[in-house]
């Protein structure tokens, strides 16, 4: 998605819990603990992928969309599909999103990566053409003298 920022993953952090796994040193009902809402998020909103779980490599992950962020309001910590969050992207701000791997088969789930997505990270020609039609012309034709910063702003709400 082209909004995406601020990206941050935990496959270093995954590596170290499966180490610990292999190893014995953890067991395996330990870090296999999805708790419901999480599975039938998997089962409902949730994106296979080609991968294998690394713990029970019978099944493939699911990955988990989570959204979090103060435009969201009640819809905050739903989980949704990749294409929610690009019609998200584009409709509001900003807001954060957690995306969680879950095996349905072993219940083996780990927070694979986060970032923020939304318009405020769309750069200033990308914007205004996300922007509707009619608060960009508003925004061209504006005058210098501080009218064009404030109708600029409300063009982006």
């Amino acid at each position: 998605m082209r909004s995406q920022r601020q990206v941050v993953d935990y496959s270093l952090q995954k590596r170290a819990v499966l180490r610990e796994v292999h190893s014995g040193r953890v067991g395996t009902y330990e870090v296999c603990d999805a708790s419901p809402y999480l599975k039938n998020a998997a089962k409902f909103h949730g994106e296979p992928t080609e991968a294998l779980c690394p713990v029970c490599r019978r099944e493939n992950l699911t990955h988990v969309h989570y959204i979090y962020g103060d435009e969201l309001k009640q819809s905050a910590g739903q989980a949704r599909t990749r294409a929610e969050l690009s019609v998200l992207a584009m409709t509001l701000r900003e807001f954060q999103v957690y995306v969680v791997e879950v095996c349905r088969g072993c219940d083996w789930n780990h927070l694979v990566e986060q970032y923020l997505l939304g318009r405020d990270g769309v750069s200033g020609d990308d914007a205004a053409s996300t922007a509707s039609s009619g608060g960009a012309a508003v925004a061209a034709t504006a005058t210098a003298n501080g009218t064009a910063v404030r109708r600029r702003r409300e063009a982006r709400r």
